[in-house]
């Protein structure tokens, strides 16, 4: 992974962001933190409904860097 990406993470810690998992989940939360192999950590995560924009909380939340497929900034409400 470049260093490009780390970089623009690092834009992103302490604000909302929406994560896409493999199998088609997604989450939202605060990135609190993150490593070189994408292990993201997420405060106040929410799991989204992607049909019907229902949430779920799940509280503090550590994801594992191999299940992501996407982050990207949450649109602020």
């Amino acid at each position: 992974m470049s260093g490009d990406t780390f970089r623009i993470l690092a834009d992103y810690l302490e604000t909302q962001v929406l994560v896409r998992l493999k199998g088609g989940r997604t989450l939202k939360g605060i990135l609190k933190s993150y490593d070189q192999h994408l292990n993201l950590i997420l405060a106040d995560a929410e799991e989204v409904d992607s049909r019907s924009g229902n949430t779920r909380p799940l509280g503090l939340l550590m994801v594992r860097g191999d299940n992501v497929v996407l982050i990207s900034p949450a649109p602020q409400q």
